[in-house]
């Protein structure tokens, strides 16, 4: 199994009403994609952060292997969510991938 865990933070100009649906439609437009992508095992979009934190949104996703990673990248469905309710919005991304044991 492949963990695929991502960081974001969102771009200052939107307000925080518009942050707060930006977030919405991030969590629901990626974990709308389980099911739809063969070895997403599980994904799950954290939104309701503490203060200290320096992160707005977590992608925390599950893969069987690292092919069924690399081939969720270039999925359509993830891409158009990715197109459409990700990118426009963020200003930085962290990611990381790993093997569990």
């Amino acid at each position: 199994m492949v963990k695929h865990v991502i960081l974001w933070t969102l771009k200052e100009e939107f307000s925080e009403e518009e942050k707060f649906n930006i977030k919405k439609g991030i969590k629901e437009g990626l974990e709308g994609l389980k099911g739809q992508i063969p070895g997403l095992v599980e994904i799950k979009v954290v939104i309701d952060c503490l203060e200290s934190s320096n992160a707005q949104v977590m992608l925390d996703s599950t893969f069987t292997d690292e092919a069924a990673l690399k081939a969720y990248a270039v999925h359509p469905a993830h891409v158009a969510v990715a197109d459409q309710k990700v990118r426009p919005y963020t200003a930085t991304r962290s990611c990381m991938d790993y093997e569990m044991e």
